[in-house]
């Protein structure tokens, strides 16, 4: 089996969007060069494991006084994603990190999980921090990789929009924070009554 792999070196544009309405939304990463345009499906749990970590790891390095600027607030891109939106393929996985000899972050969506090589202890060498997030239906026949390099600045972008994206659909209800439906939900805290 062959694996296909879409490497992108500070792309034009690394950004998250969805497809959809709330509640039936389709997330998906999207990387950009030079006209070149690739879109990977994931769960709404992995944008928001990945926001989360990739967030953390910025402050954390920014502490250190690396990649420093990426501390400073943002204008996100906004903007809709690239059409057409035909997916590459869908993440099962999801790794990242630093890369101190080009100082950029990785990213990398995974059609396959990652498999462990047995060395718990051991990380890559250039990759500072690591998290996998194994999630969706796994196709034998896929193996395909989304690389990203980003710089500081575009993951901390990449992060705030990530986070609004993330607040875009549907409200919490206000009794157990489950997401409410636009006709509202039968609240297991609410004893069975239904809350709009």
């Amino acid at each position: 089996m062959s694996r296909r792999q879409f490497m992108f070196e500070a792309p034009d544009r690394f950004v998250t969007g969805t497809v959809g309405l709330p509640g039936q939304r389709i997330f998906y990463l999207q990387a950009r060069t030079a006209g070149r345009i690739v879109s990977v499906s994931l769960e709404k749990v992995q944008v928001a494991v990945l926001a989360d970590r990739l967030g953390a790891l910025v402050i954390e390095l920014a502490e250190r006084g690396i990649g420093a600027e990426a501390a400073e607030p943002v204008d996100p891109d906004m903007e809709p994603l690239d059409e057409p939106i035909n997916e590459a393929f869908r993440a099962t996985s999801l790794t990242l990190g630093w890369d101190p000899a080009s100082e950029r972050f990785i990213v990398e969506a995974h059609a396959l999980p990652i498999e462990e090589d047995g060395d718990e202890d051991e990380e890559p060498e250039s990759i500072a921090s690591a998290a996998d997030l194994p999630l969706g239906p796994i196709d034998e026949e896929d193996d395909a990789i989304l690389r990203v390099a980003l710089t500081p600045e575009a993951t901390r972008s990449f992060v705030e929009r990530a986070v609004r994206v993330l607040r875009s659909g549907r409200p919490p209800c206000p009794l157990c924070g489950a997401p409410l439906e636009a006709s509202g939900h039968i609240c297991p805290r609410g004893n069975g009554h239904y809350v709009n």
